[in-house]
């Protein structure tokens, strides 16, 4: 009875350090997938039972937020494993950039210039 009890105590030791490894694992990739896309990653946790969990067998999902180039913060949900790669699903912009003021500044001076260009059009036709 106590081989049993000190196999199991065996088994359940080995399945938690190869779950930690396969964590460890998965956060280089999800890291490098969202540095790859020129996102920066804010937070990742373990989300067993987020979308897509039922039937999965070797995919392990993660919940991360991200911020993308224009500064808009995201949350999405990752399935990951060491054969399939990185997927993101439900990923929904959770807040949203402040705008540019230079951004803002060109469309003015881009319509101030239209504008511009349409008075010395009426000029040069009432000059005629």
């Amino acid at each position: 009875m106590e081989m049993y009890a000190g196999f199991i105590a065996f088994a359940i030791a080995v399945a938690l350090v190869i779950r930690l490894i396969a964590g460890g694992l998965d956060g280089d990739r999800v890291e490098r997938y969202v540095r790859d896309q020129g996102w920066e990653l804010v937070d990742r946790s373990w989300d067993p039972f987020g979308p897509g969990w039922f039937g999965e067998k070797n995919s392990r999902i993660y919940q991360i937020v991200y911020r993308d180039q224009r500064g808009d913060l995201h949350r999405a949900h990752v399935k990951t494993s060491m054969l399939s790669g990185v997927y993101l699903t439900r990923d929904q912009i959770v807040e949203r950039a402040a705008p540019d003021p230079l951004d803002a500044a060109a469309v003015d001076l881009a319509q101030e210039n239209a504008m511009l260009r349409e008075r010395i059009a009426e000029l040069e036709a009432d000059r005629k």
